[in-house]
């Protein structure tokens, strides 16, 4: 097919391609073909299938029909077991697909002609090695590479081996995680092609990644290099503690070294296929990568960003065999690259007291100083200026050019799910919506021109530059004080975060799906610190409510639009015994741990009247401030008849369930397990405390040094407990959650929730990018089972 145009043809080799070949091949391809043809760095060698080759694979399988007729049934993204089901419907039609002759026939020849070469380089007669690997095409979205998931097969030989991994990397078009992205943005699912690359498999003894900046600091007269034992995607996936070598770039001198235990590694199988191994315990502490190496590699790291003329983020891996360093990707880094230059500092005049001029909601968290623009018509934005603050009445879609513009954005109207919210906390600059319900209009208010400053963490806009804000615009602008964002992974099983502290900005920046257990006692023992009844007995119940509801709306407002479940208080009576006033209400109790705790107390007369204020507090939050991701959580229920009390007298204050409103069950009690298809009635989820569940499950005290060693929250009790809670829950369309330690601090019991079919698993909020990265890695090893015919039967010790 050498006469054949480019478009049209099935396989492009590297020294074909470049960089301009995007729509082709994809940038993973692309960028391979242009250091291939265009530098002198090493890069193995190899090919890659077209967009043109996947649409013939699409039109001759017939695909397009069926899976659009698959995918029809996900009506709500976040339908987690739909999602689930038809994106495994999906993957399963592209896999058992058979591969057009002409295509394969395509694939299978390039491979030997490839085997020719490997044979003739290497002066061997075996077949080589490769790594399959999808590349995304589509030029009109835009992230094409998240909307086509990047699979990866390594250590892959023979033709028709080659072929199959092909129409695997196809299928990664239909991932759970693909689909849901697709969904939450309006993409058409067929607007992305796949390509696949087949480049020749280095025998990496170690690999690593390069960054030509320092990603802590932005510092871009360094190259960061980072290494580990054998492969290179436990470096990639972050998760291993690499080494780290800094080299400058003026003279290619290492100004640092930090060597890291390692104790992981993947390698590749003799046979084919990779492992995971232990590192020999000779090499845990030993510096990967000799002096000479790292100034090679940085040698290579300079070229290559001069060749591309901006910051790049590189793949290499070190030969085994012939202790060769070879390049194997490259891309554009995206994290500092997308900073600009300062603009020369002006002199600021520091308002001298703080004046409010205006009241909103906090849509997106932050504070920001400057020049206010008051548009009243989309007619204006042509006149705003890059760094003035946006003042309007809504924005919409055409605003958008506007919006990225702003240095803070504040409207009339609107709440936590408005343009101007949304399209806020995506491009995360501060934004006050829906001043007009809180008194004064931002427009009638705020003048034209003037300087003013956002503090959208409390909703409020003041008059002047606040001295505050001009300490956080320095603190920002100082170097090594911004951390460069992580790629860390959508996944189909949902990670939330547990948080038992007051809020902060970095919380919501974590790459949580939401907050699936928010402590509401740290707000009592170190804000609010006076017994409800106390309060109530005084005179003063608004205090309770006013003082709950802050701190669940700075929550809620951060997280916006992502849930945040807040846990009814669940203190123990000897805890409410410590608040002022407590020891007038509180018994003493001989075993508070199976006393008067949670639900119990809800409905009790003697308590009814304090829980109703908290009940008051989460309305407040959801109807005033109109953050509706707020939801509930029922904690210590021992009966089904608690749990419709509780649930009525959350009716009887104008919290009802419903598509936006969810209650879910605390799961802590065995109860709760052996009658989850009763509990199903009055709640929409569980969470389970897998703290309280092993306790109550074993008898075992774990504060209790003298059974402490009894309690294991992997004991087979529990996982069986766990998978019946799932299995009932599931059938009646409830989710399962978990927020106990046990996730935290197990890897092997997050594999056990993942295949277990739990919807989602709440962590610290120092274990959130870990977790993503382990989920993602779990869900990807059972989609690889499954389309391969491998899938593991789910163990029976497991079932009940």
């Amino acid at each position: 097919m050498a006469n054949v145009p480019k478009e049209k043809r099935f396989v492009l080799w590297f020294d074909e391609i470049g960089k301009e070949a995007v729509p082709l091949v994809g940038g993973k391809s692309a960028s391979l073909g242009e250091m291939t043809s265009k530098t002198k760095v090493p890069v193995p060698y190899g090919f890659a299938t077209t967009a043109a080759a996947f649409r013939l694979f699409i039109q001759k399988a017939g695909l397009e029909k069926k899976i659009a007729k698959i995918l029809a049934e996900l009506e709500d993204p976040e339908d987690t077991p739909t999602l689930q089901k038809v994106g495994a419907q999906a993957r399963k039609a592209v896999v058992e697909a058979p591969m057009p002759k002409e295509l394969a026939d395509e694939i299978e020849d390039a491979y030997r002609k490839l085997t020719q070469r490997y044979q003739k380089d290497s002066k061997t007669k075996e077949l080589p090695f490769v790594a399959v690997r999808s590349s995304a095409t589509a030029e009109d979205l835009p992230d094409a590479s998240f909307a086509g998931q990047q699979e990866t097969y390594l250590n892959v030989k023979g033709a028709e081996e080659v072929v199959e991994r092909v129409k695997e990397c196809y299928s990664s078009l239909f991932t759970n995680r693909a689909i849901y992205y697709r969904v939450q943005k309006g993409f058409d699912h067929m607007a992305v092609a796949l390509s696949a690359v087949v480049q020749l498999m280095v025998f990496s003894k170690s690999a690593g990644v390069i960054f030509t900046l320092n990603v802590s600091t932005g510092d871009r007269d360094v190259v960061l290099i980072e290494a580990g034992w054998g492969l290179g995607e436990y470096v990639v996936q972050g998760k291993i503690t690499p080494d780290e070598y800094l080299v400058n770039k003026a003279d290619l001198k290492i100004a640092s070294k930090s060597v890291s235990r390692k104790t992981e590694m993947l390698v590749r199988k003799p046979g084919g296929g990779v492992e995971h191994q232990e590192v020999p315990d000779s090499k845990k502490e030993v510096q990967i990568l000799t002096d000479q190496q790292i100034v090679e590699l940085a040698r290579y790291a300079v070229d290559i960003e001069k060749h591309y003329g901006r910051a790049m983020d590189i793949e290499w891996g070190l030969d085994e065999r012939t202790n060769k360093l070879w390049i194997l990707q490259a891309r554009p880094e995206t994290v500092w690259s997308m900073k600009q230059a300062a603009p020369a500092a002006e002199e600021v005049k520091v308002a001298a007291e703080r004046k409010m001029l205006c009241r909103g909601l906090p849509a997106s968290p932050g504070m920001s100083a400057g020049k206010a623009h008051v548009i009243m018509s989309v007619d204006g934005i042509n006149e705003f200026v890059d760094g003035e603050i946006l003042v309007t009445e809504m924005t919409a879609p055409d605003w958008v050019p506007a919006m990225k513009k702003a240095r803070a954005i504040v409207t009339n109207s609107g709440g936590m799910t408005c343009h101007a919210a949304i399209v806020s906390r995506e491009l995360g600059i501060p934004c006050i919506v829906g001043t007009g319900s809180k008194g004064a209009k931002a427009t009638d208010v705020i003048k034209d021109g003037a300087s003013v400053t956002v503090d959208a963490k409390n909703g409020v806009v003041y008059e002047g530059i606040l001295e505050e804000a001009v300490k956080k615009a320095e603190a920002a602008a100082a170097p090594g004080v911004v951390v460069a964002a992580e790629n860390v992974p959508v996944t189909g099983t949902k990670v939330y975060m547990n948080l038992g502290v007051e809020y902060k900005d970095e919380h919501g920046a974590l790459p949580c799906d939401g907050i699936g257990l928010m402590r509401e006692e740290f707000i009592w023992t170190d804000y609010i610190r006076d017994h409800p009844l106390q309060l109530i007995q005084e005179g003063h119940p608004e205090k309770v409510v006013d003082q709950l509801a802050e701190f669940m709306r700075q929550t809620c407002a951060g997280l916006a639009p992502r849930p945040v479940v807040m846990r009814f208080s669940d203190f123990k009576t000897s805890e409410y015994r410590n608040l002022r006033g407590g020891e007038k209400f509180e018994p003493v109790e001989p075993s508070a741990l199976l006393g008067w705790r949670g639900a119990s107390r809800y409905y009790d007369p003697k308590y009814i009247e304090a829980f109703r204020l908290e009940v008051k507090a989460v309305r407040k939050v959801r109807e005033e401030f109109g953050l509706i991701n707020l939801w509930v959580m029922i904690p210590f229920c021992r009966t089904v008849e608690e749990c419709e009390k509780v649930v009525k007298i959350m009716d009887e204050e104008g919290l009802k369930r419903g598509p936006d409103f969810k209650v879910w069950l605390m799961a802590e009690i065995p109860s709760n397990v052996i009658l989850a298809d009763q509990f199903n009635k009055f709640v929409d989820g569980y969470s389970i405390g897998s703290n309280d569940l092993t306790m109550t499950l074993l008898g075992a005290d774990r504060d209790n040094e003298m059974v402490a060693k009894i309690f294991d929250e992997r004991n087979l009790t529990v996982k069986r407990a766990i998978g019946h809670l799932i299995d009932v829950a599931h059938r009646d369309g409830r989710t399962v959650s978990i927020c106990g330690q046990a996730p935290s601090v197990y890897p092997e019991f997050v594999e056990f929730l993942v295949r277990a079919g739990i919807d989602s698993i709440s962590v610290n909020p120092d274990a959130v990018k870990s977790a993503k990265k382990m989920v993602a890695s779990i869900e990807q090893r059972i989609v690889l089972e499954k389309v391969t015919g491998k899938a593991k039967a789910p163990p029976e010790d497991y079932t009940w």
